[in-house]
């Protein structure tokens, strides 16, 4: 199908998302790649859940996206052909992008995971390999700041899921949460997709609080001190979620009724204080 191209910076203004909020403390050139990249995951997740598109087209857009991912050759898509030429410029494999789109592609056909492992399969190929072509454009001295990116895509990713479960079963009929939670807790498809809250799910969701709290602190554990400096932006946007992560937590996980996020001005403050920390040498 034809679908009307905006540019990345277009892209990213439209989502008003909080990486693209994040990005504002990288170098002008860094940051329009990381627009660029942005805009590229983007893109594909939109494929992926156009809702007037027949699984079979969107599979194949996908898959031409992935063609010229690995061959770097151009598709004649103002985002494609911006973002190609990511990997040679930051040396990094062409396989993380065609990863991207293996990853946002099962969300067609898998709408159940039976186990946290499963899950945990999914969560690196939609946010952990993001972190790790991230850190290539943020610039690190450390290979160790690769396990950092996966330990924090992790924890970005779950974050997500706790937060939209409403939100996927309602429109979508996906359900992220391990099957094997929804027993241990005895929580059923059919409260999910009806929007029934319960005791039991805010048990089930505590669980998954205290899975993502793990890995962002494993995350933080990861990072080397040497690459600290060159992890602002992720850094901020650790926080952002961190923060979210607290707020569904605090409000006992009102999922069904709203999409929690944290308003401008704390958004802000947390941009502002990263970039002064950074400025001082504080982190």
């Amino acid at each position: 199908m034809t679908r009307r191209q905006l540019s990345p910076v277009q892209i990213a203004r439209k989502a008003k998302s909080n990486l693209a909020f994040a990005l504002g403390c990288l170098s002008k050139e860094r940051r329009q790649d990381m627009i660029t990249f942005y805009a590229f995951c983007r893109m594909v997740d939109d494929i992926a859940d156009d809702p007037s598109s027949p699984s079979e087209a969107k599979a194949g857009e996908l898959s031409h996206w992935k063609k010229c991912v690995l061959e770097g050759t151009s598709s004649g898509h103002c985002v494609l052909d911006e973002a190609i030429i990511l990997p040679s410029r930051y040396s990094f494999p062409r396989s993380w992008m065609a990863e991207i789109i293996d990853g946002v592609a099962s969300d067609i056909t898998k709408i159940r995971y039976e186990t946290f492992d499963d899950l945990l399969s999914y969560c690196y190929k939609v946010a952990s390999v993001v972190g790790l072509v991230s850190i290539e454009i943020f610039g690190h001295e450390k290979p160790e700041t690769r396990e950092y990116a996966i330990k924090l895509g992790y924890a970005l990713q779950l974050t997500n899921i706790i937060r939209d479960v409403g939100q996927d079963a309602r429109e979508t009929g996906r359900i992220y949460l391990p099957q094997e939670d929804l027993r241990q807790f005895h929580v059923s498809e059919s409260d999910l997709l009806s929007g029934i809250q319960s005791e039991q799910l805010s048990q089930l969701l505590d669980f998954q609080y205290t899975r993502a709290r793990s890995y962002y602190a494993a995350a933080q554990k990861a990072l080397p001190p040497e690459d600290r400096k060159h992890m602002v932006a992720s850094e901020i946007m650790a926080e952002i979620y961190s923060a979210i992560l607290e707020k569904l937590k605090r409000r006992r996980y009102p999922i069904f009724q709203q999409r929690v996020k944290l308003l401008p001005i704390h958004k802000a403050w947390i941009l502002g204080k990263h970039m002064l920390w950074a400025k001082l040498g504080c982190k």
